[in-house]
């Protein structure tokens, strides 16, 4: 081991002893306490990674790692252990490198056994690799340069951004989503312990849902419904196809933006002018003018002074795929709240002072970013009314490849 970079023979020794899934060690014991609950299981194996269109969990801890292995062996270990780990974490069991999985109290690192007897809470991890795994400063540190998506592109700076450095990009990226906020941070801190020496986080942002309504539709932190419209058919556009290499195809592009909102200010804003901001009823969800939350935006309407119902530079009109030329993403959003903390606001009379650090982690899953979030948001961050209130403040931009079967790692072919 040298300059603080975990030896393949380590990395090797850990993956062999946390189980079995890849045929890396003996079988693991299951956690005693976690019994059979595949009512609260989630699938790890499958054509496409879980957690994209898996119904959506209460909870979220979303966390970008840097490589600091040194070559191409110690990563593809990394993400072989990964994979094991991952496979039990979702099953509810723990992971232990020396006891080869569950709670043992004798293990020299024995897994951290704060989920003890909570259960898998329908936990997802999905894993996506940043534009920088496959070229860093000009360097084609693992030899995948060659096989990097063409859509898998770094993120330009929009209008408004506030890129903080330490909460922005990442080389590889892992969401854990549970419905225990304990079960999803867990997940993200055993396979950071993992990975130590071969990756390190860079950021993090654990994020929670709102339980939904009637309707079934959660509200953010503006009290509005958030997720009313969804995608309306992932093959088209969600899922990765012929256009993109063999590893791409059946896996998806995420998205992840941490959007501040100015909750001081928007608390301040009269009822009518908030419906007009966002183009829907705060109640009801219904798009001005009409009575019910899945009615469809009546965007040619007009009132009786020929202005449009639902303001031209209302969110949900720049929003709609019917003023994108068609595209469509997957929303995944999760509110946040980090307390408080000092700040400038965007927009005059840029008060100064402490605020909420609360918003939205958003997050979507499209099949090409370049033609769906990019075109979409390059828009939007012009000229959308919300954007008083709002400013994107960290993120990144992942491609997470197809599922695996038992046998396999993630992100397998990549290094076909």
């Amino acid at each position: 081991m040298s300059n603080g970079n975990l030896s393949r023979r380590s990395l090797l020794a850990s993956a062999a002893a946390v189980g079995s899934v890849i045929g890396l060690g003996r079988p693991a014991t299951a956690l005693a306490t976690s019994g059979s609950d595949t009512v609260n299981t989630e699938p790890f194996y499958g054509p496409h990674q879980s957690g994209i269109l898996t119904e959506q969990q209460r909870h979220t801890y979303f966390a970008a790692f840097d490589v600091i292995a040194t070559n191409r062996a110690d990563l593809v270990t990394l993400l072989q252990t990964w994979t094991t780990a991952a496979a039990r974490l979702t099953s509810g069991q723990l992971v232990s490198p020396e006891s080869g999985g569950g709670y043992d109290a004798s293990a020299q690192i024995p897994d951290s056994g704060e989920t003890i007897g909570l259960g898998p809470a329908r936990l997802t991890l999905t894993f996506g690799f940043g534009p920088e795994l496959f070229i860093k400063g000009g360097q084609d540190r693992f030899n995948l340069s060659a096989r990097r998506p063409e859509a898998l592109v770094t993120l330009p700076t929009f209008v408004g951004d506030k890129m903080i450095p330490s909460k922005t990009g990442g080389e590889l990226s892992v969401q854990a989503c549970a419905d225990d906020p304990q079960v999803a941070f867990h997940a993200v801190r055993q396979l950071a312990r993992l990975g130590s020496g071969a990756a390190q986080l860079r950021w993090v942002q654990s994020g929670f849902l709102s339980p939904p309504d009637a309707h079934g539709t959660p509200r953010n932190l503006m009290g509005f419904k958030d997720g009313t419209e969804t995608v309306t058919d992932p093959n088209r556009y969600v899922w990765a196809g012929n256009e993109a290499p063999r590893w791409m195809q059946g896996g998806s592009y995420v998205v992840a933006r941490r959007i501040r909102i100015v909750l001081e200010h928007w608390d301040k804003m009269k009822l009518s002018f908030q419906e007009q901001t966002i183009g829907r009823q705060k109640l009801s969800g219904a798009p001005i003018g009409m009575k019910n939350e899945f009615d469809a935006l009546p965007l040619d309407a007009t009132d009786e002074d020929g202005n449009p119902v639902i303001a031209e530079n209302a969110h949900v009109r720049l929003a709609d795929p019917s003023t994108n030329n068609g595209a469509e993403i997957l929303r995944r959003g999760y509110s946040y709240n980090d307390g408080i903390d000092f700040t400038t606001e965007r927009w005059p009379p840029w008060r100064q002072g402490m605020e909420y650090d609360a918003g939205l982690l958003f997050v979507c899953y499209q099949r090409d970013p370049r033609t769906a979030f990019i075109s979409i948001f390059d828009k939007m961050s012009k000229i959308d009314m919300l954007n008083q209130f709002t400013t994107h403040t960290g993120g990144g931009i992942f491609a997470c490849p197809r599922g695996v079967k038992p046998g396999e790692y993630i992100g397998q072919d990549l290094f076909a």
